[in-house]
C-alpha cells in the first residue's frame, strides 16, 4: 500500500528548506580585472580566453576595465556583451572616450540583478584620457538593501594629481551615502602607501593589508588592482588572490571572496 506525505508537511518543508535568515552573512565572489581590451601579451584578441580566466573562480561580481564597444581594432564587437553572453551574467557598460570608431571605458557583469547604473567622469587634468567610474546597483539575494558596486580605472600618468583628485572624488561620492554597502574594484595605477590609496584607505577598506602585485603580468613586482568595500562593520574578508594567468591580458585578475552582512 502507498503511502501519502500530508500536503501540510510538504509546504513546511519546502519553506523551511529554502528560508534564508534574515541576518546570515551572503557571500559575494568578486574579480577585478583590466582585459587591456582582450588581447593577450601574444598579441591574440580572445574574448573566450578571458571568460575562461573570469569563469575558472565562478564569481558573483565582475568589475572590467580597458573595454572596447564596436571599435576598429577589435572588429566592431561589442565587447560587455559579448563577455555577457559567454558567462551567462548581466551587464551593464560604462563608456568614457570614443575611440576607434566607437568608444572605451569600464563594464561590469553581475550573477545577480543590476536595478540601474550609472557612469561617472572622473576628474581630468591636463587633458589627459577621461576616466570613468562605473556604478550599479545590485539586488542580492537576502540583502534588503541593494548592493552599490562599483568598476573603476584611475590615470596612469607619473605625476599623481589626477588620481588623488579621483580618489577625493570618489569618496566624497559615497560618502553621502555612509550606510550604503559597497564595493569598488578597479585599476588605480597606484599603490599601498601612495596618495592615491592612502585617501582611499580613509573610507574603504581593502581585501588585501599587504601588496599582492598584479603587473607586469609575466612575473608581477606591483600591485594596482584592488577590491575595496564600505562600510567595514557589514563586510569581512575570507580569501583574496591573484590568478594564476599571465597571457590574456597585461594585467592579472584579482579575486577576492567576501561576506555581506545584512541589515538586521
Amino acid at each position: 500500500m502507498q503511502r501519502t506525505i500530508p500536503l501540510l508537511f510538504i509546504v513546511v518543508l519546502l519553506f523551511t528548506s529554502s528560508c534564508v535568515k534574515a541576518d546570515e552573512p551572503v557571500t559575494l565572489r568578486v574579480l577585478s580585472y583590466n582585459i587591456h581590451h582582450g588581447e593577450g601579451i601574444d598579441g591574440k584578441l580572445d574574448l573566450e580566453r578571458i571568460a575562461k580566466v573570469m569563469l575558472a573562480v565562478k564569481p558573483d561580481l565582475i568589475a572590467l576595465q580597458e573595454v572596447d564597444n564596436k571599435t576598429s581594432r577589435t572588429n566592431k564587437v561589442d565587447q560587455a556583451k559579448e563577455l555577457a553572453s559567454l558567462t551567462k551574467m548581466q551587464v551593464v557598460f560604462g563608456p568614457n572616450i570614443e575611440f576607434g570608431g566607437g568608444s572605451y571605458g569600464n563594464a561590469i557583469l553581475s550573477k545577480y540583478p543590476i536595478k540601474k547604473s550609472q557612469n561617472h567622469h572622473l576628474p581630468n587634468h591636463e587633458n589627459g584620457e577621461q576616466r570613468g567610474a562605473l556604478s550599479a546597483e545590485i539586488e542580492i539575494p537576502g540583502v534588503t538593501d541593494h548592493l552599490t558596486f562599483i568598476s573603476t580605472h584611475f590615470d596612469h600618468r607619473p605625476d599623481d594629481t589626477e588620481r588623488i583628485a579621483s580618489s577625493k572624488y570618489v569618496n566624497h561620492w559615497i560618502n553621502k551615502l555612509p550606510n550604503q554597502p559597497m564595493i569598488i574594484a578597479g585599476d588605480f595605477n597606484d599603490i599601498i602607501g601612495s596618495k592615491t590609496l592612502s585617501i582611499l584607505d580613509k573610507s574603504w577598506t581593502r581585501t588585501n593589508p599587504e601588496s599582492m602585485p598584479t603587473i607586469p603580468v609575466k612575473k608581477p613586482t606591483r600591485q594596482i588592482d584592488f577590491i575595496l568595500y564600505r562600510p567595514k562593520s557589514r563586510f569581512t574578508t575570507e580569501e583574496t588572490k591573484v590568478l594564476d594567468e599571465a597571457v590574456a591580458s597585461d594585467h592579472r585578475a584579482f579575486f577576492s571572496v567576501v561576506k555581506l552582512t545584512p541589515i538586521p
